[in-house]
């Protein structure tokens, strides 16, 4: 149940992290995407303080997702992972990436087209 809840998560900030990261030879799995987002779940539902653990995933995945199909990748889990976490906030997850000093060139949102 909890690894779940973390896969939501994560479909949301990876989302948000896979357009923005350098190039990397290695394929990111949903697991490691998952891992890395986990901490931000109670954040996204209730606001408050951004966890460090949060931010430090999100900036974690954002320099992991450096090319075009590792980004894709991230932001498949995240959209595919949003859906099990009910109550995720939208306005929290489309501000994620800013609240921990990521810079993306496009909103984050589970209507996020992945392929794109």
């Amino acid at each position: 149940m909890a690894m779940s809840l973390a896969m939501k998560l994560t479909t949301c900030v990876v989302l948000m992290c896979m357009v923005v990261g350098a190039p990397l030879a290695q394929a990111i799995t949903c697991g490691q995407v998952a891992s890395s987002v986990a901490p931000c779940i109670p954040y996204l539902r209730s606001g408050g303080a951004v966890p460090t653990g949060c931010c430090n995933g999100v900036r974690s995945l954002n320099s992991q997702a450096s090319n075009t199909a590792n980004r894709q990748a991230v932001c498949k889990c995240l959209v595919s992972a949003a859906g099990n976490f009910p109550g995720l906030k939208p306005n929290l997850v489309s501000g994620l990436p800013s609240a921990c000093g990521v810079s993306l060139p496009f909103k984050i949102s589970t209507s996020t087209n992945c392929n794109r």
